[in-house]
């Protein structure tokens, strides 16, 4: 094996890598030799066929076999010789019009991760904006808990209802006069005017009284979920059990106990808490804006090319599938196409942001541990079908970047966490409109400017390119192991860059079907709550 570089520029390498024929037909011999004893070929007794009959025969099967097995092995000596961390998948190929007989040239081409610094931690300042739970915010949440806990009593039996007063129903839906599956139901309870039953269905029980029965008609929408009912005009013999109208809710301890709890004093207790997590995740989120800035600010390197734009077409992709979104898909398009060079420096940010809170993490000896990266893996496994699961983890468990992606935003906070605890950190109550303004502040300074029509919205990408600096899988992990050789030589270069681009996003490639993807698939309305299935909205 002759190796000669052939690019040194930046961050990118290139390399031809030589293998003389006469190795590869002493490869291809050794091979031979060792399944020759395994061949069954007729006329001959088992393990005693000659070789070159075994080389006819299996030849060509065990050559692509060697020279697959000799590029992955050339490469990975590569790497390991000239010390070289890949900042993506190399790509490879093999000289154009290579066949057995002659030496193989395997042209290796890929950009290195920098040699950065070891990033100082010290001198690190910032500013915690706290937002206070007060006993007015407390009092709104337990009233929005009030509102959706309703209680309803009985009305006198003369009362005709009307709009927010409930109904005890039972009903049988019919399509041409026949009984359809999934709509029927005794004792539904219905609110007229939530809009739970498809549209019409409430309306035409404005005005029953307490063991009225009554027929109406209705038409499913054309969306409906249950195809054999979208679109279909059905009938519905309803028998009005009760009419009910809603109770005023007191806040005091009977309502606490209704929740489950001891008192008003824990449910108190209970909801100061959730509001001060609430607000502790925007304080979170403008804390790690700020330090992110300073580190920023702090280190400047060259970053991988192919790595920006592997961030970048993510972004992009977002950026696209909201535009198609919105209700003027060409204006927003055209708009993000405006803006796609400031795209482009938020995805260098953040590549760069990436590599750097990796340096500082290694440099500091944070780590995911392997119980950490287990729960990672099922909680990541509940999203696909049970039937899928176990072929998912095993997919995780092949693919090392696919866990690596896992792995990053973990890594990240744990890099950061780590960096708030020796950052000089100052308290500071404001608002929760002053802490979203902060928010809102740093996301104009440093953020792509979004679209007119849907500020939020278009913002996401900016936000996430700037803000969370998800730690990219090559970033923090070793150089790939499998950086060549998984294809046939005669597929070349283009073969490198496709498993590139593919270990980018791994999991779109072979991971199992989620479950949202079977968001389509309709169930028998039998199987789930008639009450609602069959005349419920979508």
């Amino acid at each position: 094996m002759h190796t000669k570089q052939t690019v040194n520029e930046g961050l990118k390498r290139a390399y031809l890598i030589t293998i003389p024929a006469a190795d590869l037909t002493a490869k291809i011999d050794a091979e031979i030799k060792k399944v020759a004893p395994q061949v069954r070929m007729p006329g001959f007794r088992p393990g005693k066929v000659p070789a070159n009959l075994v080389k006819k025969m299996h030849g060509e099967a065990l050559h692509s076999q060697v020279v697959n097995d000799t590029i992955r092995d050339s490469v990975d000596t590569l790497l390991r010789e000239e010390a070289l961390r890949p900042a993506m998948q190399p790509e490879i190929g093999l000289n154009d019009g290579y066949e057995q007989g002659k030496d193989a040239e395997i042209t290796v081409s890929l950009e290195v991760l920098p040699t950065i610094e070891a990033p100082s931690t010290d001198g690190l300042k910032l500013e915690k904006l706290v937002v206070p739970v007060t006993d007015a915010q407390i009092d709104e949440a337990l009233g929005n808990i009030a509102s959706q806990n309703k209680s309803y009593k009985d009305a006198a039996k003369t009362k005709k209802a009307a709009d927010g007063d409930q109904l005890i129903i039972d009903f049988v839906g019919k399509l041409d006069g026949v009984e359809f599956e999934g709509g029927k139901a005794e004792d539904a309870a219905l609110v007229i005017g939530s809009g739970t039953f498809i549209p019409g269905f409430e309306d035409q029980l404005v005005g029953v009284k307490t063991g009225q029965e009554k027929t109406i008609t209705v038409t499913f929408p054309e969306e409906y979920q249950a195809a054999h009912l979208a679109g279909k005009e059905a009938t519905f013999d309803i028998t009005v059990k009760a009419v009910k109208t809603e109770t005023e809710t007191t806040l005091d301890e009977e309502f606490a106990k209704s929740l489950g709890l001891d008192s008003m004093d824990k449910l108190r207790e209970i909801m100061k808490a959730q509001l001060e997590q609430q607000t502790a995740g925007l304080t979170r989120t403008q804390m790690k804006r700020a330090l992110l800035d300073q580190l920023a600010a702090g280190h400047s390197f060259e970053v991988p090319g192919t790595m920006v734009e592997a961030e970048f077409a993510q972004i992009w992709q977002q950026l696209q599938q909201e535009a198609a979104n919105e209700e003027d898909p060409a204006s927003a398009l055209k708009q993000i196409e405006d803006e796609k060079d400031e795209y482009k420096s938020i995805a260098e940010r953040r590549v760069r942001l990436g590599l750097l809170l990796s340096e500082i993490g290694q440099a500091n000896g944070v780590e995911v541990s392997q119980q950490e990266m287990s729960m990672l893996i099922q909680q990541a496994a509940q999203q696909y079908r049970s039937e899928d699961r176990q072929r998912f983890l095993e997919y995780v468990q092949s693919e090392p970047m696919a866990a690596a992606q896992l792995r990053a935003p973990l890594y990240e906070d744990k890099v950061v966490d780590f960096l708030f605890d020796k950052a000089e950190v100052t308290e500071r109550e404001v608002t929760i409109e002053e802490l979203q303004a902060a928010i809102e502040a740093e996301d104009t300074a440093e953020a792509a400017p979004a679209p007119k029509k849907a500020p939020a919205k278009k913002k996401a990408p900016a936000k996430k390119a700037d803000a969370e600096a998800e730690t990219t899988p090559a970033a923090d992990e070793k150089p790939a192991k499998k950086p060549a050789g998984k294809k046939a030589p005669a597929k070349k270069a283009d073969d490198g860059e496709a498993e590139a681009k593919a270990e980018t996003k791994p999991a779109a490639k072979k991971a199992p079907a989620k479950k949202a993807d079977d968001a389509g698939d309709e169930k028998p309305a039998a199987k789930k709550a008639p009450a609602k299935k069959a005349a419920a909205k979508k």
